[in-house]
């Protein structure tokens, strides 16, 4: 993952010194190794300090796997840019796809899933994460562990090895701009040494209380939930009533991760639809799994508004529930605290807060005629509009910061389903637009954010004159664009936009044995641009299981990728909200 970049002046560029830009390395074409269109982290111009984390760690069980940390003397902090990196394989064999989480201090810094094997492949992939947010945790000696629950018996033989260091940046001495970082960060586990919570129902919650700091200036929540069991294709299923007559998963095909503080709703965290690389049809995620797959992208949640009201030094609790929850989601979340060095405490109050509880609406029409045969669709949709706003009373002034966001969620499926054929399809969108404003008393800035989700699924299982077909394609997409500047003047843009293409079709003979595949190809993109010169574009294209080919540069000024390392747009996101605008992923 890497961050979004603005710069504070044009007039610095001149005086930036680049490094190389970073590209992720592919293996060759006609591989069948694990393949991203994804960019690695573009470096800054220093010399780093490595500390490994764990090495070769071999996963078989569910136990969890410790280790420790302690910082690293040659690179005292604070830190210019801190990356988690992370190095997986698995041996050839038959595996299912499995969840990788790795904890310190008992804060998440990395969530994914593993790539599954082939009897003749042995996949091998790299993991990047920008973790310099999680700052506070480094400056101390730390215990870690990693949880990879993986089962290896004569079935299910492939055995998975891992190894993971901290890449500490210290700060380059031409670089002027030192954004704040996270002065505490609070992990939400299922203890002090990390672990997910499961969140199985309405009334089920992540949580945590305890009583704040009393000078807190801002404050985010980075949430991932993670589908798991009947949740896992949570987008695939449909209202109770009908689960079973159209074959399907219970809970309609809406789900979202709800924050509030002492029961008042201050945030939503929609869900990303991931798809693991065992999901639907394996041989969809070959050798390109889906959009984040490896590497879930946390989202975060601005709790600036309820600065003051955290600071009151009182309990309080800060909690997360997915809203339609069924078995279940996994869950964690890092709550990131900026203090206020020139006070030991801060007034101030929440002005507004029009945030209310989901109200989806569903609806549906399917018959079954005479026959027998099932027809019909079901759709369900929330809009979600709410304004939430609060002031903070600093050492250096009043600072109000003002949230408005919208969130459209559709969800429409159609069936027709025989006693011989099987057809199933999906139009999927997440829709979210938010207008940020902290104003100081002199001067506003404003950070337009949207988002947009799309997924499309078609799924048939068909009877043919020897046996079955089920064939599957999948449109997977993610946009997001962020407008960051001063109210009154021009804005500066940066986008990302990711989309995965695959298609496959699975052929079982008459008493249901797998019998081959035909038709497996993917096309996997990934494009972000910024005003600052930095420009990343590459396709990639599967088929038959192998890459096939690779394109770079299209989308940018005379075709050729350019990332630039220093984090401009990153530094002015986080000295106006404390926080990185982690845009590239």
């Amino acid at each position: 993952m890497s961050a979004i970049r603005i710069r504070l002046a044009p007039a610095l560029l001149a005086a930036l010194v680049f490094c190389p830009p970073a590209f992720a390395v592919l293996p060759p074409i006609g591989s069948g190794d694990v393949a991203v269109a994804d960019p690695d982290i573009p470096p800054p111009p220093t010399e780093p300090c490595v500390v490994t984390l764990y090495d070769q760690f071999t996963f078989i069980g569910f136990d969890a796997q410790t280790f420790d940390f302690a910082p690293p003397e040659d690179c005292p902090g604070p830190w210019q840019k801190v990356v988690l990196s992370a190095d997986f394989d698995v041996t050839a064999g038959r595996q299912f796809d499995r969840t990788a989480e790795i904890w310190l201090g008992g804060a998440n810094l990395y969530f994914g899933t593993t790539q599954e094997p082939r009897a003749a492949v042995a996949p091998t992939w790299h993991i990047e994460r920008d973790v310099t947010d999680l700052s506070p945790l480094f400056a101390s000696m730390q215990a870690g562990r990693v949880d990879l629950g993986n089962l290896v018996d004569d079935t299910y033989t492939g055995i998975i090895h891992g190894s993971a260091s901290l890449i500490f940046y210290p700060y380059d001495a031409t670089v002027s701009d030192r954004p704040p970082r996270p002065d505490v960060v609070l992990p939400m586990a299922a203890d002090a040494s990390g672990g997910t919570v499961t969140l199985a129902s309405n009334d089920d919650h992540l949580v945590i209380d305890f009583t704040p700091p009393t000078n807190i200036r801002r404050a985010f929540l980075d949430v991932i939930a993670e589908a798991q069991n009947t949740d896992e294709f949570w987008y695939l299923c449909v209202p109770d009533d009908v689960a079973d007559e159209l074959q399907s998963c219970p809970g309609t095909g809406f789900r979202e991760a709800q924050v509030t503080i002492d029961g008042l709703y201050v945030g939503i965290a929609p869900i990303y639809p991931w798809i693991y690389t065992g999901g639907i049809d394996p041989g969809l995620w070959r050798p390109t799994p889906g959009i984040q797959t490896l590497s879930f992208e946390p989202y975060r949640v601005d709790l600036t508004p309820y600065a003051a009201w955290l600071s009151s030094g009182q309990p309080h609790r800060v909690a997360v529930r997915v809203f339609n929850a069924q078995a279940y989601f996994s869950a964690t979340a890092n709550l990131l605290l900026y203090l206020d060095h020139g006070a030991d405490t801060v007034d101030g109050e929440v002005i507004t807060n029009t945030l209310a509880g989901a109200d989806p609406s569903v609806s549906k029409d399917v018959s079954t005629d005479a026959d027998g045969n099932i027809s019909g669709t079901v759709t369900v949709g929330s809009t979600r509009d709410f304004e939430i706003s609060g002031y903070v009373q600093t050492s250096d002034g009043k600072v109000t910061t003002d949230i408005v966001q919208h969130i459209a969620f559709s969800n429409a499926q159609t069936f027709a389903i025989t006693a011989a054929d099987y057809n199933q399809h999906l139009d999927m969108s997440t829709e979210v637009t938010s207008t940020t404003t902290v104003d100081n008393g002199v001067y506003k800035r404003v950070v337009t954010e949207s988002r947009d989700w799309p997924l499309t699924i078609d799924y048939a299982f068909d009877t043919t004159s020897d046996g079955y077909a089920q064939t599957t394609s999948v449109d997977q997409g993610l946009q997001r664009v962020v407008d960051f500047g001063l109210d009154g003047f021009g804005t500066h843009e940066a986008s990302v936009q990711q989309r995965m293409v695959a298609a496959d079709t699975l052929l079982f003979d008459a008493s249901g044995n797998a019998t081959g595949r035909t038709d497996q190809s993917s096309t996997q993109a990934y494009t972000y641009l910024d005003p600052y010169g930095a420009c990343y574009d590459r396709t990639i294209t599967t088929d038959a299981g192998v890459l096939a080919t690779v394109t770079d540069g299209t989308a940018c000024p005379d075709g050729v990728n350019t990332l630039p390392s220093f984090d401009s747009f990153h530094n002015a996101g986080s000295l106006t909200f404390g926080a990185t605008l982690q845009i590239l992923p």
